[in-house]
């Protein structure tokens, strides 16, 4: 990834933590399926592509991922002359990311906790 793609995905990261709490669930696996949910859909409506709506996880991921979109157009105005391939690196290292500082590298021991 280039330094120019990096500092843009810096930039969507910073925002997403200061604006998203879905990131932060309780659990692992709620954290890694909002993550992994909200950005797969964010991409694809940042692509003009069809989105998944078929049962209601699918349709909260969906509206997640459509607030998250309409603020990164309002934000961040340089998103409108990316290309496909470039959307698709940037939310890549956005979700890369996230994940990492959410899941990873959390130091929330509950995160996995057996008896949750």
């Amino acid at each position: 990834m280039t330094s120019v793609l990096s500092s843009k995905v810096d930039e969507l990261y910073h925002y997403v933590q200061e604006r998203f709490l879905w990131q932060f669930y309780s659990r692992t696996w709620d954290r890694t399926e909002n993550i992994d949910g909200i950005v797969a859909e964010g991409t694809c409506i940042l692509l003009g592509e069809a989105t998944k709506r078929d049962t209601p996880t699918e349709r909260l991921l969906a509206v997640e991922a459509k607030v998250m979109v309409d603020d990164f157009h309002a934000r961040f105005p340089w998103l409108k002359d990316a290309t496909a391939e470039e959307v698709r690196v940037l939310m890549s290292g956005l979700r890369e990311k996230l994940t990492d500082v959410a899941i990873t590298s959390s130091k929330n021991h509950e995160l996995n906790h057996t008896l949750y």
